[in-house]
Parts: C-alpha cells; sequence; structure tokens
C-alpha cells in the first residue's frame, strides 16, 4: 500500500511510561511489546517526510470531581496525572521537533483537541494508527478520525492490548465499521 507522505500522518497513540513501562499502574505487557515496530514505523515516515503525530493521555487529578457519568478514574485508578512520570512518552519512541504532540483528556484523540484542525489545515486525509489500548483509546480514536471522513488504517502489528481477544475485537470492529486493518510490512511511504 502506498501512503502520500503529504496527505498522510502516522498517528501514535498513547505509548505512556503508563501503559508501557512495568512501573507503569496501567502496565499492560502487550504495550510494551509493541514499542519496536511502532519505533520502525515512525523512522520510516520520518525518513519520507511524512507527518507523526504522538497522542499522550493526560488527566488533571481533578478532571472527574464533577462528573456526571463519565469517570475514567472510577474505571481504571488515577492514572497518567498531568505533570506525572507516568504521562511521559516511552524514552524509546522520542518525539522529533516537527512531530505533533496532542494531549487529550478522553479516550477519544479527537475530542476537545485541535487534532481535526491541524489535520485539515494541512490537507492530511490518511491516518495510520497504531499504539494503545487497542480497545479503548485506539479504537476510539480510530472510529472517531472515520466519522469525520479521514481514512483511519490501523496497523495490526503495532496496536498494543492487555489481552489478545482484546486487539482481536478491536481490529474486526474498525475493519467492518469504519477502517482499514494493515500491517506495517504492507505500508510504503512514497518517496522513503
Amino acid at each position: 500500500m502506498h501512503l502520500e507522505p503529504a496527505r498522510t500522518a502516522v498517528v501514535v497513540v498513547d505509548m505512556q511510561n503508563g501503559f508501557c513501562h512495568p512501573d507503569g499502574s496501567l502496565y499492560a505487557p502487550g504495550s510494551e511489546a509493541v514499542i519496536e515496530p511502532i519505533a520502525d514505523l515512525v523512522f520510516r515516515a520520518h525518513e519520507a517526510g511524512t507527518t507523526v503525530i504522538f497522542t499522550r493521555d493526560v488527566h488533571p487529578p481533578e478532571q472527574f470531581d464533577d462528573a456526571h457519568y463519565y469517570d475514567e478514574f472510577e474505571q481504571w485508578g488515577e492514572h497518567v496525572l498531568e505533570g506525572s512520570w507516568e504521562a511521559e512518552i516511552v524514552d524509546e519512541l522520542p518525539a522529533d521537533e516537527a512531530d505533533l504532540v496532542v494531549e487529550k483528556h478522553t479516550y477519544d484523540a479527537f475530542y476537545n483537541t485541535e487534532l481535526e484542525g491541524w489535520l485539515n489545515a494541512r490537507g492530511i486525509d490518511d491516518l495510520v494508527l497504531c499504539g494503545t489500548l487497542a480497545n479503548v483509546c485506539v479504537l476510539h480514536t480510530g472510529g472517531s478520525a472515520g466519522i469525520r471522513d479521514f481514512r483511519p488504517l490501523m496497523v495490526d502489528d503495532c496496536i498494543g492490548a492487555i489481552e489478545d481477544d482484546h486487539h482481536e475485537y478491536a481490529l474486526e470492529h474498525a475493519e467492518w465499521l469504519f477502517g482499514e486493518v494493515v500491517t506495517s510490512d504492507d505500508l510504503e511511504f512514497d518517496g522513503a
């Protein structure tokens, strides 16, 4: 699959210490396992001049104090608190100065962020999605991209999950409803 760098962005979802490092409060070995393939994908994208975007799930400690219903701390416990080591992107995936880093406060990287406008202003249509967790933030971000008329390409071997069946469910659901499932080997950034 050939992708045009000027119209494509690699979106690395939530590859943060809290999820990917053994000392993280929501550590999943499946999240750590995809660091290396994501690093390779990001390297290839940079080499071709393709935009790379990192999302960071970040929660102010008081974010859910007045919540009516949506409360991630109730679901997961406190995690990736603003300013904490857990909220930082893992060291193995350093963001380049040219990369966009989007801070989000929900599962969806488009909700109340600058992401949609930033992509539209640059004529980016195709989103290569990788990161963690498959059935949570990657799935919700991919679905949100699809309903906004972006083309979500879910990179099977670059998406982490807590359990294998979560990974399988998320990608089958994505392919059925709003996106395409590919492997990193399927992708070629023209000009690379």
